[in-house]
């Protein structure tokens, strides 16, 4: 049976470096027979500032946000491309996750305490993260602070194990030969991915 990947690219611009990452990932499971959902923020069409909170009203979730839950409930596996912006993803990719990445889809926090059960325990994720910081600089300077967000504070929080998290940049000084060398690297992880 064909294994699922979701293939998420968490850019705002199309035809970024982040979309063809993306893309050879997708075309590297499929190669390997898996089933894959590829989804672009670039597509995506929905309210940035329509999370009032935990609690609060908020709007019903667009269709783009209904597709992002469907493949995430979907999948086995899954990856998230994007830029390292101010120390993170950027702002349209953190509303996804604000609007979409709710309680009782992605957690539940339970009646009493501070515990809170993980909804999407069983799938597992890769993270490619592109960034102008040279990734040392990011280590050894900042503590690679979008890293062990997306890892620890966001997958793992909703129980999705981890494999990867990468960071490739700086993207501003890449040669030609760099970048498609990235890529070639993300058809390399998808076929992997595909075999689980």
């Amino acid at each position: 049976m064909a294994r699922r990947v979701f293939v998420w690219a968490a850019h705002p611009r199309a035809g970024s470096l982040c979309e063809g990452l993306a893309q050879a990932y997708a075309d590297g499971a499929r190669d390997e027979g898996a089933d894959v959902r590829l989804l672009k923020l670039s597509e995506m069409a929905f309210d940035v500032g329509g999370f009032a909170g935990y609690g609060a009203p908020n709007p019903p979730l667009e269709p783009s946000l209904q597709a992002w839950q469907e493949a995430t409930t979907w999948c086995e596996h899954m990856l998230w491309v994007h830029p390292y912006w101010w120390g993170a993803m950027p702002a349209q990719a953190k509303a996804v996750l604000d609007r979409a990445l709710v309680p009782g889809f992605g957690f539940k926090y339970r009646d009493k305490g501070l515990l809170w059960d993980k909804l999407l325990t069983g799938r597992s994720a890769d993270v490619i993260i592109t960034s102008d910081t040279p990734p040392l600089w990011d280590t050894l300077v900042y503590g690679r602070p979008g890293r062990r967000v997306v890892r620890n504070q966001v997958l793992s929080f909703c129980g999705v194990r981890c494999q990867q998290v990468r960071q490739w940049g700086p993207v501003k000084t890449a040669t030609p030969e760099q970048r498609a060398a990235w890529v070639a690297e993300a058809h390399r992880m998808g076929r992997a991915a595909a075999g689980g």
